[in-house]
């Protein structure tokens, strides 16, 4: 785990010092200040709640994130109320550590990343390494209703599939308001779970739990005067929804074990991947606040209406992870980028992006070739290919679409133990929408 953490933040071009305990941890600790401390929680010699706590003792103010298994969700309540930053559980993709570190420091300085160049085609800048980068004219269009709205209150509701980069259409928002200058604060409603997600979104006052040994400020008084996102916005629980109705209607929030509401001055845009007029519906989803959220909605398309988008949007990546990885990839073989173009995208850009990543990864000339993209063995054919599925008859006749889809997850699930993020990848899905897909089988068959 240590090895693969230090490889994957140093790709994402941060500087890292690994160590293999607490106890190690506090000496390197001793010889240079940390941007931000990543720390298991159990470990040899000092656990990584011991850590934290002398930590916290010397610095109040340094990020730091646990990472625990799902079996320790305890361990991650108990995490938060002795002032971890955040928390990962156990299994995370590279994706998911990355979207953790720019939420860490999207108040403070990032840490040193490694500028990428935007190629000349790029239309519309959000962050230095965080950029929207399209000439199709559906996108163009969302970008002109998102900059026009931009410099109001309003609240955004953003639809789209997985990976289709609503985060980047919020940011994109926050930077061309007048609030470009306070924090944008993003909170993922589906990574948090739901004993933490109140404390986490609203904060707590010192002693209204046990183990509450400070007030603790949630993450709408962090975003105050800013922006706060609520990324999937579907999987937040009713009662909480009822709390976040409050919010949007008074303007004010209350801690946890609060006597008086805080007043906020905040711009709260919303995110989902799923039918959220079904979810209203089907009474998942309060229809007050949808009506609320969905002040000004937003649909941002998925790669497959964004063929126009593929070259370019090949270009800057290939640029991108050039920078990363220290290569000199220059382009693409024309059959390369037919096959690109003719790749159907369940996983939108965040799969071309992948995709790239590992073709610039193995190319070994100055052109990514077809066998670069390997993308022979994506979208769940690796497993379909395997003689255990072909017993399966998961294309048996008969069977609807939707049967042979969650019988491929079932038997994908199978393959590797129940891993989920190994699951998502061999599907060529993200993992949540592997989440969303289970969570979807589960409510139609309780049992």
């Amino acid at each position: 785990m240590r090895v693969a953490l230090t490889e994957a933040l140093t790709r994402s071009g941060h500087a890292v010092v690994a160590v293999s305990n607490g106890e190690d941890g506090l000496k390197a600790l001793e010889n240079a200040e940390a941007d931000l401390i990543i720390s298991d929680v159990r470990m040899p010699k000092m656990n990584g709640l011991e850590l934290l706590r002398r930590v916290r003792k010397k610095s109040a103010d340094t990020p730091f994130v646990l990472i625990t298994a799902y079996g320790s969700v305890d361990d991650a309540v108990e995490a938060m109320k002795h002032g971890a930053t955040d928390y990962l559980l156990k299994p995370f993709s590279a994706d998911t550590l990355d979207d953790l570190i720019h939420r860490v420091f999207e108040n403070g300085e990032p840490l040193p990343r490694v500028e990428v160049q935007k190629p000349s085609t790029v239309k519309a800048k959000v962050k230095k390494t965080r950029q929207i980068v399209t000439e199709n004219e559906k996108m163009q269009q969302v970008l002109d209703i998102a900059k026009r709205v931009a410099p109001s209150k309003s609240t955004v509701l953003v639809h789209g599939e997985s990976g289709v980069g609503k985060e980047l259409i919020a940011r994109f928002i926050h930077e061309h308001s007048d609030r470009r200058d306070k924090p944008f604060v993003a909170v993922n409603c589906a990574a948090v779970p739901e004993t933490l997600l109140e404390s986490e979104l609203f904060g707590h006052e010192k002693g209204s739990f046990t183990g509450a040994f400070a007030r603790k400020l949630g993450r709408f008084e962090l975003a105050n005067h800013g922006t706060i996102l609520l990324d999937e916005i579907t999987e937040m629980n009713t009662p909480l929804q009822a709390k976040l109705l409050r919010v949007l209607q008074e303007n004010e929030i209350d801690r946890v074990g609060g006597q008086e509401p805080v007043p906020l001055d905040i711009r709260i845009i919303a995110t989902t991947n799923r039918d959220i007029e079904q979810a209203v519906e089907n009474g998942d989803f309060r229809e007050d606040l949808y009506f609320r959220l969905n002040v000004i909605p937003l649909n941002v398309p998925s790669l497959k209406e964004r063929g126009d988008d593929i070259s370019i949007l090949v270009e800057y990546f290939i640029k991108k992870f050039n920078a990363i990885m220290g290569k000199l990839v220059t382009g693409v073989e024309s059959s390369a980028m037919e096959a690109l173009q003719n790749r159907s995208w369940r996983g939108n850009v965040r799969e071309l992006e992948n995709v790239i990543e590992r073709a610039v990864l193995l190319a070994t000339g100055d052109d990514i070739t077809t066998a670069d993209l390997m993308l022979g063995r994506d979208m769940g054919a690796k497993i379909y290919e395997d003689k255990a599925f072909a017993t399966g008859d998961i294309a048996k006749a008969g069977k609807t679409v939707a049967e042979m889809e969650k019988k491929l997850i079932e038997n994908t699930l199978g393959t590797v133990s129940g891993n989920r993020t190994q699951a998502a990848k061999l599907l060529g899905v993200s993992i949540r929408t592997l989440r969303n897909k289970l969570n979807e089988y589960k409510k139609n068959n309780p049992a």
